[in-house]
């Protein structure tokens, strides 16, 4: 890679979200220029956006094709993270610019935070730990009784890599497991549905791992949720776009479904109040993927499409 040190950067970090070893381990493929919001990019001199080659994005910072037409030269967008709904794909394949992710690296942490936050709202974890905090249980009280997990019927909207690990996990809990998909999946007897309604029909439990972007919008619709009943749990570990999230807190409201362990909002980080006031919802801050090792491995591997690019070779994960 000693040919690549220019003068002139040729990475653009359009995210100020990455940590300083992320950085770091950008600029060791290539010179890389930092503009973390779409109003530094368009003040940036012509000249050293005519020098940029590629761009490292992550979560979701939107590049559609006007931020692209921003750089003459570019030819590569490698998103950090297996969602790349924030990337206008069409735009970047007619202008012919590459897009890569990070898939697989995330599979087992996000199906671990989609389990943990099933039993976190089933055994009242959050609200068992404020009991012993705040002297309530010293003073003689008990916590309300909880609600069994194992053995019941959970259906997963979305049997890709991560739904999949997703039903690994809870068939280990005895649990009887539903799914739907785009196709039957080979699955040892698990139950297939040809749409979500059907599947929130017939479970307790509806976890959400579609993928995320315009085809998924409102996939979990108010029908869906309404099948599931008065006893049924949402989980969404996927797109907070991916669920009807108005008729989601009108059936929490009315007592049409029980309750929701949520990772993922319409317009995070700002969430509706009307959620956060809840007590039957279990709030994460869009944090299914965040753990040391996961986040060093979506910098590697969102680095290794960089250095084959630069390196003219194949790309690693391309997504167009």
């Amino acid at each position: 890679m000693s040919d690549l040190r220019l003068s002139d950067p040729v990475t653009l970090i359009s995210s100020d979200s990455f940590t300083p070893d992320e950085i770091a381990r950008i600029e060791v493929v290539a010179p890389a220029l930092r503009a973390g919001t779409k109003e530094a990019r368009a003040a940036l001199p012509a000249d050293q956006r005519a020098s940029i080659k590629a761009i490292a994005n992550k979560g979701h910072r939107a590049i559609d094709g006007a931020q692209m037409d921003l750089f003459p030269n570019l030819k590569l967008i490698a998103q950090f993270g297996v969602g790349y709904d924030a990337i206008d794909v069409a735009a970047a394949t007619a202008r012919g610019i590459k897009v890569t992710n990070t898939p697989d690296v995330l599979n087992e942490d996000v199906a671990d935070l989609a389990v943990a936050m099933m039993l976190g709202w089933a055994r009242q974890i959050p609200q068992g730990d404020a009991w012993v905090r705040n002297g309530t249980w010293a003073s003689g009280r008990e916590l309300p009784l909880n609600r069994k997990m194992s053995g019941a019927k959970v259906g997963i909207a979305g049997m890709g890599r991560i739904g999949r690990a997703i039903a690994d996990r809870l068939a280990a809990f005895n649990m009887e497991v539903h799914y739907c998909s785009r196709g039957e999946k080979d699955t040892p007897g698990w139950t297939y549905h040809t749409d979500v309604v059907a599947l929130a029909a017939a479970v307790d439990w509806l976890v959400v791992a579609v993928v995320g972007g315009d085809s998924t919008r409102g996939y979990v619709s108010r029908a869906a949720i309404e099948a599931l009943g008065p006893q049924g749990v949402v989980i969404n570990i996927a797109r907070g776009t991916c669920i009807d999230e108005e008729a989601l807190i009108e059936a929490l409201q009315q007592g049409k479904i029980a309750g929701a362990g949520l990772d993922v909002f319409y317009n995070e980080p700002h969430v509706d109040a009307r959620l956060i006031a809840m007590d039957n919802v279990l709030l994460q801050p869009h944090q299914a993927s965040s753990t040391v090792e996961t986040r060093r491995d979506m910098s590697m591997a969102q680095c290794a499409n960089l250095a084959a690019f630069f390196a003219g070779e194949a790309l690693i994960t391309p997504v167009n």
